[in-house]
């Protein structure tokens, strides 16, 4: 039994990728995306945004997320607008809210938001700035990122 309470707390001290106190390193804080897109991180790690690339069907799909990236959290906004600067060309993506009737998700109450545009069949790597999205009353404005990369600098 001592062995067990003892494996516990190692089992649940581990669950955060964050570097020891004592260690001597700056401190970095690393999230995994659940779906393996790329995080965006919006405002003081408040809350993420997970971007999916379907590239064969040209769909890019944005969760969000809380701010460690492990629970879906919903918005009321009908849409995210994204401004991409692609080999130099502007383009625009509008990321529409996405009902799921299996969580009970609704369009005005959804975690899940997507937009399709052939340009994204082929496009690999862009930079982009979320114009605005408003979350449990926080909003959040020209959030710039890299796709693939996201915006964790840390």
């Amino acid at each position: 039994m001592p062995l067990v309470a003892l494996a516990l707390p190692l089992a649940f001290a581990a669950g955060c990728s964050k570097e020891p106190a004592d260690s001597g390193a700056p401190h970095k804080h690393v999230h995994h995306p659940p779906h393996g897109g790329t995080p965006v991180v919006l405002g003081d790690e408040a809350y993420h945004m997970e971007l999916v690339l379907d590239a064969p069907n040209g769909v890019l799909q944005a969760y969000i997320f809380d701010g460690e990236l492990e629970n879906f959290i919903r918005s009321a906004v009908p849409s995210i607008e994204i401004d991409a600067l692609v080999g130099g060309s502007p383009r625009t993506l509008v990321l529409a809210a996405v009902a799921n009737p299996a969580t009970g998700e609704t369009v005005g109450d959804t975690s899940l938001f997507q937009a399709q545009a052939d340009w994204l069949r082929t496009t690999k790597d862009f930079d982009g700035v979320v114009k605005s999205v408003t979350i449990r009353g926080t909003t959040f404005t020209d959030v710039k990122f890299n796709f693939p990369k996201g915006n964790d600098t840390d």
